[in-house]
C-alpha cells in the first residue's frame, strides 16, 4: 500500500469557524480519505487503460499555458469530493475576499494586492476605503520614464558615462523574484547590459559581483521596503563605500552617490540620510508582500535589464492568468485544479516533497523562487484562527531544469522509498536554434512523465534481461534493481515559448496556487513569522563575534553548543585564521 499522509488530530466541527479554515474532520476530508484508501491497489496504468479520454478530461489551458494533471492518481470521483472540499473551505469567497482589498492577512492587518500591480484596466481595488489603482498607475510611470532616462543615457554616472550595469542589492522576494524573472527572460536582455543580484550579507557574494563591474558605468538598487534589513543594508554600505574608493582617482564625491544608487523603499528619512535622491526612490505598500512583489517596483532591475516594454508585457500576462483565475469555475480553474491536486497528493497520497522541473535553461531559477514562494507562504503549523493545523501543510519545495535533474536526484524520483509528487514545465519552441538540441530536451521531457507513471514491473524488468542475453544468475540478480513502481504523480505545464506573457502568467499561476492552498490548509498564506526569530537571535550574538585578531570574553549567555561555536570561532579569528 502506498504511503498515506499523517494522521489527523480529531477536531470539534466549527461552523462558525474562519472562511478559510479547513475542517479536517468534514464529510468532504473524509471522502477523500476513503478514495485514497479505494485507490490504493489501483494503478495509474489501469486508469490509462480504462480511460482513453483521460488526457482530454484532466488538463486545462488559460492565459497561453496548458495543463496536463491526468498523471495523477485521480478519478472523477476523487475530483468531485476535492471540489466538495474547496466549497467546504469557502474558497470562492476567499478568491473574492483577496481581489476585493479585504485584509486577508489577518495576523498583520493587512490587504494582499499584487493581482492590483499588473491590471492595466484600472480596475479599481480598494484597501480601506481608497481606490489604489491610481497610486499604483503613478509609480508605474515614474519607473518607466526613470528606465527610459537610463535607457537613453539621460541618467549619467559621474563621469559622464551611460549607466549600463545594475547590480541589485535585496534579499528574499526583492531578490529571488527580479533574478529569476531576468534570468528567465534572457533572450529579451537589451544588448549591451548587465545585470548582478546581491543578496547575502557573506561580503564574498559583493566582492565577487564588484570585481566585475565599473563603478564609472554601475547603477545600484537598493531593495527594502523599511530600509533597515541587516544583510541589504550591509551590502549597501559595502558598496557605497566601493563606489566613494574606486572612484576617488577619477573625481568622485559624496553627492554623485545619488547617480549611482536609487532604493526601492517606503522610508523616505533613510534614503536620503544614504544620500539617495528621493526623486528616485520607488515606492510599494503594505499590501504588496515580498514574495509577491516583482510586478512592484522590485521589479525595476527587470525593466532596466529587458525594458520598461517586456516588464509590462510579463505583467499583462499576469494579469491574463489573473483573470482566468478570478472568473473561471473552479473545476475548470488552473491555479485552482493544481492547488487541489497539490493537497491531494500531499494530504491523501502521502507526498512530503513537491519538485519543480522546467526543461528550459532559462528557468534555472524558478525553482528557488517557488521555495521562498510556496514554503515561506504555506510552511505553517498554526491556521488562521490560531489552533495547531489538523494536516500536513505545504510541502518540501526543490528542484533543477532537466535534463540537469535526471542526472542528480530523478533516481529517488523514481526509485525512491518516499512518494515524490513533481510539475514538469516545457516550452514547445526554444530561443535557441541549434540542431536537435530541443527535440532532445522535449523527448526527456515526455519520457520521464510517462516513466514515473508507468514504472515497469517485476515480468517487463525480467522480460528485459532476458532479451538483452543475460544469463539466469544474472536475471535473477538483477531483475529487483531493475523495476520501478511508477505511480508517481505528476503534471505537465505547456506554453508556446518562454515569453515574458506567458513567464508572467506561469508566476501568477504559481502564485494564485499558493494562495488557494493556504485557503484549503487553513493557513494564512501572507505572513512569515518564522523568519524572524533567528533574525532576532543574530542581532544579541553579533556583538559577541570578535573581528580577526581581536581576543573576546567567553560567550557564557546561551546553551552549552552555541557558546562554544561562539568561543571557539572566536579563538579561530584572535589568531588571524589560525587555528
Amino acid at each position: 500500500m502506498k504511503q498515506r499522509g499523517p494522521p489527523l488530530a480529531r477536531l470539534t466541527p466549527n461552523q462558525g469557524a474562519d472562511p478559510m479554515t479547513l475542517l479536517a474532520d468534514s464529510d468532504e476530508w473524509r471522502a477523500l480519505r476513503a478514495d485514497a484508501d479505494a485507490l490504493a491497489n489501483t494503478t495509474m496504468r489501469a486508469l490509462f487503460a480504462e480511460d482513453p479520454k483521460r488526457f482530454a478530461r484532466y488538463s486545462v489551458e488559460a492565459a497561453g499555458l496548458f495543463l496536463d494533471y491526468s498523471k495523477n492518481k485521480i478519478t472523477d470521483d476523487v475530483l468531485d469530493h476535492l471540489m466538495a472540499l474547496a466549497g467546504a473551505a469557502k474558497l470562492e469567497a476567499a478568491r473574492q475576499a483577496m481581489t476585493s482589498g479585504q485584509p486577508i492577512n489577518a495576523t498583520e492587518g493587512r490587504a494582499v494586492l499584487h493581482v492590483a500591480l499588473r491590471d492595466f484596466a484600472m480596475r479599481a481595488y480598494h484597501v480601506g476605503g481608497e481606490n489604489v489603482s491610481p497610486a499604483v498607475e503613478r509609480e508605474r510611470a515614474r519607473m518607466k520614464a526613470f528606465a527610459d532616462r537610463v535607457h537613453a543615457g539621460v541618467h549619467k554616472g559621474f563621469t559622464g558615462k551611460p549607466l549600463t550595469t545594475v547590480v541589485n542589492i535585496g534579499i528574499g522576494g526583492s531578490d529571488l523574484g527580479p533574478l529569476m524573472a531576468t534570468e528567465a527572460l534572457r533572450p529579451y536582455w537589451i544588448e549591451g547590459r548587465r545585470a548582478h543580484f546581491v543578496s547575502n550579507v557573506d561580503g564574498q557574494h559583493l566582492a565577487d559581483t564588484l570585481s566585475q563591474v565599473d563603478p564609472q558605468t554601475t547603477l545600484f538598487i537598493v531593495a527594502s521596503k523599511t530600509f533597515t534589513t541587516q544583510e541589504t543594508m550591509t551590502n549597501a554600505q559595502s558598496a557605497r563605500a566601493w563606489l566613494l574608493s574606486k572612484g576617488a582617482a577619477m573625481g568622485v564625491a559624496e553627492s554623485d552617490v545619488s547617480r549611482h544608487f536609487i532604493a526601492l523603499s517606503t522610508n523616505e528619512v533613510a534614503v536620503t540620510a544614504f544620500g539617495i535622491d528621493a526623486e528616485n526612490m520607488f515606492r510599494f505598500w503594505d499590501w504588496v508582500g515580498g514574495r509577491f512583489s516583482l510586478w512592484s517596483a522590485i521589479g525595476l532591475s527587470i525593466a532596466l535589464q529587458v525594458g520598461f516594454s517586456n516588464f509590462e508585457r510579463l505583467l499583462r500576462g499576469a494579469h491574463a492568468m489573473d483573470e482566468h483565475f478570478r472568473t473561471a469555475p473552479i473545476r475548470d480553474n488552473m491555479p485552482a485544479l493544481m492547488a487541489l491536486v497539490g493537497v491531494w497528493n500531499r494530504n491523501f497520497m502521502g507526498c512530503a516533497s513537491h519538485a519543480v522541473l522546467p526543461y528550459d535553461q532559462h528557468l534555472h531559477r524558478l525553482a528557488a523562487y517557488l521555495q521562498q514562494a510556496e514554503m515561506e507562504s504555506n510552511g505553517k503549523r498554526v491556521t488562521a484562527d490560531g489552533a495547531a493545523a489538523p494536516a500536513a501543510t505545504c510541502p518540501v519545495i526543490f528542484g533543477e531544469p532537466g535534463t540537469n535533474g535526471q542526472h542528480a536526484f530523478y533516481q529517488l524520483l523514481h526509485q525512491g522509498t518516499d512518494l515524490i509528487s513533481a510539475d514538469f514545465i516545457a516550452p514547445a519552441f526554444s530561443h535557441a536554434d541549434l540542431g536537435d538540441h530541443h527535440q532532445k530536451l522535449l523527448s526527456n521531457f515526455l519520457a520521464q512523465t510517462e516513466a514515473l507513471m508507468r514504472g515497469k514491473t517485476r515480468a517487463e524488468a525480467k522480460d528485459d534481461l532476458i532479451a538483452e542475453g543475460k544469463p539466469p544468475q544474472d536475471v535473477e540478480r538483477l531483475t529487483p534493481h531493475k523495476v520501478f513502481p511508477g505511480d508517481r504523480p505528476t503534471n505537465s505545464i505547456v506554453m508556446e515559448r518562454l515569453t515574458p506573457e506567458t513567464l508572467g502568467a506561469l508566476i501568477a499561476l504559481y502564485e494564485h496556487k499558493i494562495f488557494c492552498q493556504g485557503v484549503l490548509w487553513g493557513v494564512n498564506s501572507f505572513d512569515q513569522w518564522g523568519v524572524e526569530l533567528g533574525k532576532v537571535l543574530a542581532k544579541a550574538i553579533l556583538p559577541e563575534l570578535g573581528a580577526a585578531g581581536e581576543d573576546m570574553a567567553l560567550a557564557e549567555a546561551h546553551d552549552a553548543s552555541t557558546n562554544g561555536l561562539i568561543n571557539r570561532l572566536n579563538a579561530i579569528r584572535a589568531g588571524n585564521g589560525k587555528g
